[in-house]
């Protein structure tokens, strides 16, 4: 899985943003809120759509490939509630690497300059100072980008 794909499954979660990166998603079984099971499971025609989504994102339409990631979650909600929940102080509106820590994701350089190849950066990847500032940004529109809802504190110049 991506760096970007897991940022995508932590912040939207559900069935279709992880879908996106995992390998055979489509060969997985989906269980919905009456117990019943999705994908060719024993009640064949369940919709895993209507199913409450545990991360409190709303859940997009599963098992539909072509379905790509749910539109409209306040990432900003959800940053905030993970943050509320972590214990800790972390910068994350402005810092990509507390914002990897944020979604419990390695924020080593190694990780980040992955990050910065997935999105493309043409920079100097041995300025991670300049590097971690354009991650933050292209990140957030990139959220943006893919259905998010993302406030102006989250965005930066």
């Amino acid at each position: 899985m991506s760096i970007f794909g897991s940022i995508m499954t932590k912040i939207f979660g559900g069935p279709a943003a992880a879908q996106a990166s995992a390998p055979h998603a489509a060969e997985t079984p989906t269980v919905t809120a009456g117990g019943s099971t999705g994908a060719g499971g024993p009640s064949g025609g369940a919709s895993s759509a209507a199913a409450p989504s545990m991360s409190g994102a709303p859940s997009p339409v599963a098992n539909d490939p072509g379905a790509g990631t749910p539109t409209g979650v306040d990432v900003g909600a959800v940053l905030q509630d993970l943050a509320s929940r972590s214990g800790q102080t972390l910068d994350y509106k402005r810092s990509i690497v507390d914002l990897m820590k944020l979604l419990g994701l390695d924020s080593g350089l190694s990780a980040r300059q992955e990050l910065a190849r997935e999105l493309h950066y043409t920079g100097d990847m041995g300025d991670s100072a300049a590097m971690n500032v354009w991650l933050h940004g292209q990140l957030m529109q990139k959220l943006a980008e893919n259905g998010g809802k993302v406030p102006d504190d989250l965005r930066h110049a």
